[in-house]
């Protein structure tokens, strides 16, 4: 019944008490939480033992601890899975610790802060020898994780990720028998740096991510104790320490997942073909490991060793030649070499990152044969040559970075025919020349274009307008990529990558991350582009950046260039505009950033909060432009002088009299009304017999008035009803 709306259902557990056969109860999302009589006063002293509830869900309800009272009448003994899971319970009850088949116990994602020590205790009864499964993940747990979880003998699956635990993880954890998976990520516990047990630990899947009070040192112990590990994340724990050489050798042909990502481990990484099994993931991402990259498993589907100080070639991808590969991320160490032409085994790569490297050469005709890539990334690196025809066939693209190269030649037709589903495109600083093809404008989805920094010439073509994300708001906007998976018993780790681009912003370069979903782009700066802005290209209207500046573009700015009213960033600096700033500029509330500098601008600086709180600078170079924020003055602002006076006519002596007479009038008056006041004021403040009677008086002169006024309105709409 998950979803259904039990909120004015009074004495629903009577119903289910007089279902003795009931196995399943799903109650999922219904509102019991604002059920004022849940139960009848005839059902307090009932007996749960002849109830068969073996599975009972009542996740999703916002409740509290007071449903511990009618949840003692759905529990017996028969009960083996209970989901608690999206309510506000700050503890658990003693008597299910009595529950003495209770296997599954789910109670993540709970609001209220509950002590993990006390709720261990509670739980100590014969449940502790039943549960095999508790999932407290995203709850607000405090407390270390103590000895008391020693007597959960049967517990084979922990989770307890996304808490608020600290202090020290108990041995005792290691030594129960059965676990298997333990998930502590994100909480304050401190790992010790060595553990003296005395049988090897059976967990299989270990993951303290961002317990960052796991290092400095290395966990050796891990290595020596945790012998069956198949899955394995020690992401950003603070670990700064060389990875000792048996760390590699420890687990042959078994791990499926290893993750290291974002500490400072260091030294050199050997050879990775041993250690991985079927479907692998490896992410040793932002870390501090150098030397070459030698042998890798051809299992992997996902390898991350970018934001390292790797270096030599890369023709270990070569390797890959079982398909397998959906996600190979190198980028920003310092490779060198071209691009292997083996590309043609990567039948389900969906993101290559090899940006921030030294690599060089042509792109070989193998890059076509990558059917499902989602990203490639290229930027800074000395790649050369024209793009090879085989890209063309890369029609799952969406996100296309080859900026801060050496690529030549024409800007290729087939971008815009063939790669329609792109939303980034980027060949900003290469050296491309011609003009833009207007197939460009089939680039419906597209939110970020960046051609800047080139020899293109010619107009800008006004098609640019169909590009209709930048019309409209929302969009495409798809910002990440799903790309695999590291499969199983246990865990199931998805692989999403967040993308990326590195754009000029408020002139400098900046790469955004998170906020990619909201930025809308045109860069086409530092180019041979001539004739005007076209008209057409003011309908963009949730463009947030625009950057035409460094080129020989002419004639007017656009009159409805104020409709662009998203318009946070507009360069048109350095080109030979002529005209007046349009006055529908004002409009641009969320203009942060401007730049017509050097130009042949004219006339007034519109008159708005927006365009006056720019530097100067933003505006030089306009021979002909003034008002604010220019120091130099427009005709007609300043005030035409009075010639100095001679001598006095009869007239003047006359008006000079007036001009006194009404000042003192002024001065008189004033002093009058507030010698007056104060007397007044003075007398009630001072007299208390006066002041009493005054407001008496005062009371009574505004009850008659009121009376008065209400009987005339009575006697006014009985006339109107006669």
């Amino acid at each position: 019944m998950g979803g259904i709306s039990l909120a004015k259902q009074n004495h629903w557990v009577d119903v289910i008490l007089s279902l003795q056969k009931l196995s399943d109860l799903s109650l999922g999302g219904c509102e019991l939480s604002q059920v004022m009589y849940p139960y009848s006063s005839s059902f307090l002293n009932s007996s749960s033992s002849s109830l068969s509830i073996h599975t009972l869900s009542l996740q999703d309800n916002n409740l509290n601890s007071s449903m511990y009272r009618w949840l003692f009448l759905l529990t017996s003994n028969k009960l083996r899975v209970l989901l608690l899971s999206g309510n506000m319970l700050d503890g658990i009850p003693k008597y299910l610790g009595n529950l003495c088949s209770l296997e599954t116990l789910y109670f993540n994602n709970n609001s209220a802060i509950v002590k993990f020590p006390d709720f261990l205790n509670n739980l100590s009864g014969c449940t502790s020898l039943s549960l095999q499964l508790l999932d407290a993940h995203g709850s607000q747990f405090t407390g270390s994780l103590s000895d008391e979880i020693q007597k959960f003998a049967s517990l084979e699956s922990l989770y307890l990720s996304d808490n608020q635990l600290n202090g020290s993880i108990s041995e005792k954890l290691w030594e129960l028998p059965s676990l298997e998976t333990v998930i502590i990520s994100f909480n304050n516990l401190t790992v010790p740096s060595t553990y003296h047990l005395s049988n090897i630990s059976y967990v299989k899947y270990l993951d303290l991510s961002s317990c960052k009070r796991l290092g400095p040192r290395f966990p050796k112990w891990i290595i020596q104790t945790l012998k069956n590990l198949t899955f394995l994340d020690l992401s950003n724990t603070g670990i700064s320490d060389t990875s000792p050489l048996e760390f590699w050798d420890s687990w042959p042909s078994q791990l499926e997942y290893l993750n290291l990502s974002s500490n400072n481990i260091s030294g050199k990484v050997p050879d990775l073909l041993s250690n991985f099994a079927y479907d692998s993931v490896i992410d040793l991402s932002s870390n501090s490991f150098h030397g070459p990259i030698l042998n890798v498993s051809s299992t992997l589907t996902s390898l991350n060793l970018s934001r390292n100080k790797f270096s030599g070639g890369i023709s270990f991808i070569c390797q890959f030649v079982d398909g397998f590969l959906s996600f190979l991320d190198l980028s920003h160490n310092s490779l060198s070499g071209q691009l292997p032409d083996c590309l043609w085994h990567f039948k389900e790569l969906k993101v290559l990152n090899l940006e921030h490297n030294n690599l060089f050469g042509r792109l070989p005709p193998s890059i076509g044969s990558l059917m499902q890539l989602n990203a490639l990334y290229l930027y800074k690196n000395n790649f050369s040559g024209e793009l090879p025809l085989s890209l063309k066939n890369c029609t799952s693209l969406i996100s296309l970075n080859l900026g801060a190269n050496k690529f030549s030649g024409k800007v290729p037709v087939w971008i815009g025919e063939n790669l329609t589903g792109l939303y980034v495109l980027i060949l900003r600083s290469n050296n491309f020349f011609g003009t833009i093809p207007l197939q460009s404008c089939h680039l419906a989805n597209l939110q970020v274009l960046d051609l800047s920094m080139n020899n293109l010439h010619g107009t800008i073509p006004s098609c640019l307008s169909n590009l209709t994300n930048m019309v409209q708001q929302g969009g495409f906007s798809q910002g990440e990529f799903s790309y695999g998976t590291a499969r199983s018993d246990s865990v199931n780790t998805q692989g999403i990558y967040a993308d990326h681009v590195t754009i000029e912003w408020q002139g400098d370069e900046h790469e955004f991350f998170s906020t990619l979903k909201l930025l809308k782009s045109i860069d086409l700066s530092s180019n041979n582009l001539t004739g005007q802005i076209p008209y057409e290209i003011t309908n963009l209207h949730d463009l947030v950046s625009l950057n035409l500046s460094k080129s020989a573009l002419s004639g007017e700015i656009p009159q409805k260039i104020g409709e662009m009213i998203n318009l946070e960033i507009l360069d048109l600096s350095r080109n030979n505009f002529s005209g007046r700033i349009p006055s529908s500029m004002s409009n641009m509330s969320f203009l942060n950033y401007i730049d017509v500098s050097y130009n042949n601008l004219s006339g007034r600086i519109p008159s708005c909060t927006q365009l006056q709180s720019f530097p100067p600078s933003r505006y030089n170079g306009n021979a002909h432009l003034c008002g604010l924020p220019l120091t130099k003055s427009c005709p007609g602002d300043e005030e035409s002088k009075a010639p100095p006076l001679i001598g006095k006519s009869k007239g003047d002596e006359e008006d000079t009299d007036d001009d006194e007479l009404w000042g003192w009038f002024y001065i008189g008056g004033g002093m009058g009304f507030a010698t007056g006041f104060w007397i007044a004021c003075g007398a009630l403040l001072l007299n208390r017999r006066g002041r009493r009677a005054f407001f008496h008086f005062f009371d009574s002169f505004k009850d008659w008035v009121y009376v008065k006024v209400i009987v005339f309105i009575s006697s006014l709409q009985k006339a109107r009803q006669t």
